[in-house]
């Protein structure tokens, strides 16, 4: 089999056994489930190996270099990388910017963009969230105003992931200052090395730096990175973001921490606490409602179908859950719940406050919670925002 194979042609259940036997065989153990998200300098060797297989890229088109899979097939490859505990690498190129081109790029953006994501030449960060415009997205500031040939960009992102490692930026900016929010906004891709972008590391409670500030002072984009129509950049970027949400919404970060859980309850014994016990039983019950309103969802992208409003449920459902189990985690360290980094307990080792840390912006990542709340209140419940 090779990358001009056809994978759709497969059964589910071959194509599933075929990506599973990869993943376990091929993907480093020490890389499995990571407590943060990788540096490109820690995941560089899978992206590349995941690119000279010509797997990198399993939902783009395969005239492009992907693999050409149908949404049914994009599922078995996503839960298969899940179930391995598979981490997730600089991506914004292949999920975000690369289905973004191929879709509404121009010849010649397609052309010089695609190859160099899929070499790892181009690595991609996302400017979206600023300072006062996070959850709502449409109040963005930073603006780009054409000066000939070229955007003059200045303003400021912020809750860039990763953009330490990024050589581009695909941004969102307000090119007509007099329109409606939602309006007047475009979509453009900018190198990182241009003068005049600043980042800066933003550090965590625990210690990383998953995400940086961006700054812009009069940073210069050439006019032809803009990509569709100027002025309608909003279009773009709610698509993808409400191709992000199904993801968000998986269960198995969830899976993952009740897992851990339950290994500690051992551990301490907690087993014969029913206070205890009886809130954990809550939990594990909500984890299963959350894996069966998952896999209605999955089901409708298994059948191609577009997700309406109502994902926004997955992706409140499933990171108030994950928050919960963190939390139960910490109550059942007991006293060594303020111990920081990782805690050996009869002869297995626990990082419950990682689990923690990570917990706590689920909520507001992604499109805060409150934010799928209106979505759903004006949406599908047809009430007033």
């Amino acid at each position: 089999m090779n990358a001009t194979t056809d994978w759709n042609a497969l059964s589910d259940e071959d194509f599933r056994l075929l990506v599973r036997q990869f993943f376990r065989e091929q993907y480093p153990e020490h890389l499995r489930y990571p407590k943060t998200r990788l540096r490109w300098a820690q995941i560089r060797d899978w992206y590349l190996m995941l690119s000279k297989k010509g797997w990198l890229a399993p939902a783009w088109p395969v005239e492009y270099g992907g693999m050409g899979l149908s949404p049914a097939k994009l599922m078995i490859f996503t839960e298969e990388g899940e179930r391995r505990g598979v981490a997730r690498a600089p991506d914004m190129g292949i999920t975000m910017v690369g289905p973004l081109l191929i879709q509404h790029g121009s010849e010649a953006q397609k052309a010089y963009y695609l190859p160099k994501i899929l070499s790892g030449e181009h690595i991609w960060c996302q400017g979206y969230s600023e300072p006062n415009a996070g959850s709502d997205l449409a109040s963005l500031r930073t603006e780009a105003v054409l000066d000939g040939e070229h955007f003059v960009v200045n303003g400021q992102k912020t809750w860039t992931t990763l953009a330490q490692d990024a050589t581009h930026i695909f941004l969102l900016v307000r090119t007509d200052k007099s329109a409606k929010k939602q309006e007047g906004i475009s979509f453009l891709l900018a190198d990182m090395s241009t003068p005049g972008i600043e980042r800066r590391p933003i550090r965590n409670l625990a210690g990383h730096e998953e995400f940086c500030e961006c700054f812009f002072h009069d940073v210069r984009v050439p006019r032809e990175n803009i990509v569709g129509e100027l002025n309608r950049g909003w279009t773009i970027a709610k698509a993808l973001l409400g191709f992000e949400r199904i993801f968000l919404g998986s269960p198995k970060q969830s899976q993952y921490a009740i897992a851990r859980l339950e290994e500690l309850i051992v551990h301490r014994g907690l087993t014969a606490d029913a206070a205890f016990m009886d809130a954990y039983a809550r939990l594990k019950l909500d984890l299963l409602d959350h894996m069966a309103l998952y896999e209605r969802f999955a089901d409708q992208v298994r059948r191609g179908e577009t997700l309406g409003p109502d994902v926004s449920m997955l992706k409140i459902i499933g990171t108030e859950n994950y928050q919960r189990i963190a939390q139960l985690m910490l109550e059942a360290a007991g006293s060594a719940a303020g111990l920081v980094g990782d805690v050996e307990l009869d002869g297995e080792s626990f990082d419950w406050l990682t689990s923690y840390y990570n917990s706590r912006p689920a909520t507001i990542y992604g499109g805060a919670n409150e934010i799928q709340r209106n979505i759903l209140a004006t949406q599908l419940l047809g009430l007033k925002s």
